[in-house]
């Protein structure tokens, strides 16, 4: 009985939090629809952001906003990559940057109106189609790097890069998105916050050696190219510490059932290289 009893209370309880949860986007749809904007399907959840698809009567296109609940937001995020991000975001003007268009502030709630990316991001493209031949994956790391030469040169560094984070357009062009842990730079900075995904770090980020910040990002577009042309990724992240003697050593294998040209491979460990005064 007690059993029973117990999960009656769980499904009530799931109930009820599902009925709160569309109130308040009920509420959310309300105060956007005076803005312009109608809501439509979730494209990523947080646990403390959303990102909604929506139309902008404005525009009269299909945009992206994204929802961010200061009030289940940690202190240091609200209090410092919170502004950064927004800061940054105003200042971009890149065609291979997400654009944003506005920032509305509702109810303990930040909605930031961005540009929609309607062909999914870059980890989707090649779960789906496999490695990407490399005539093509020339194009997509162009764009890359013209997106993030921009940031270096204009000092913000993005300091999560990865396939999730680069979004496609309709005609499959590259855009960097979420730039939650960005921040801006002076010629010479050091950093020691850790930030981002551990199976895109460098060795010294994992290590809590303090890093140049433009570097953080590099390392982040040689781990990214390895996974373009070979669908899988240059490191066993798995295991942490494995990872960074890996790392150390060199250890980057490439599958021989791929065909791989020799300058490819070669940019790779040009990029991946551990010692940072190459790199810089």
């Amino acid at each position: 009985m007690k059993a029973i009893n117990k999960l009656l209370m769980q499904n009530l309880t799931n109930y009820m939090n599902k009925i709160l949860k569309e109130i308040v986007m009920s509420e959310d749809e309300s105060e956007l629809k005076k803005h312009g904007y109608s809501l439509g399907s979730t494209l990523g959840e947080g646990s403390y952001a959303k990102v909604k698809a929506a139309f902008s009567e404005k525009l009269q296109k299909r945009v992206a906003i994204k929802i961010i609940n200061r009030k289940r937001a940690p202190k240091d995020f609200r209090e410092k990559f919170l502004p950064r991000e927004l800061k940054i975001l105003a200042s971009i003007k890149n065609v291979n940057c997400v654009q944003m268009h506005e920032i509305i502030e509702l109810n303990n709630k930040i909605f930031i109106v961005m540009e929609h990316a309607g062909h999914g991001d870059l980890l989707e493209y090649i779960k789906l189609r496999g490695a990407i031949p490399e005539d093509r994956s020339k194009i997509l790391f162009r764009q890359i790097v013209e997106g993030v030469d921009y940031l270096h040169k204009h000092h913000m560094a993005h300091r999560d890069l990865k396939c999730e984070n680069l979004l496609l357009d309709n005609s499959n062009n590259i855009k960097l998105s979420d730039f939650g842990f960005s921040r801006f730079f002076d010629s010479g900075d050091m950093s020691r916050t850790f930030c981002g995904s551990a199976a895109y770090a460098a060795p010294e980020i994992l290590q809590g050696i303090t890093y140049h910040i433009p570097l953080h990002d590099v390392w982040s577009m040689g781990v990214i190219l390895y996974i373009m042309v070979c669908a899988s990724m240059p490191y066993d992240d798995s295991n942490i510490k494995r990872m960074i003697r890996d790392q150390l050593e060199r250890k980057v294998g490439f599958s021989k059932s791929k065909k791989i040209s020799h300058e490819c491979k070669d940019l790779i460990h040009k990029i991946l290289e551990v010692n940072v005064k190459k790199q810089q």
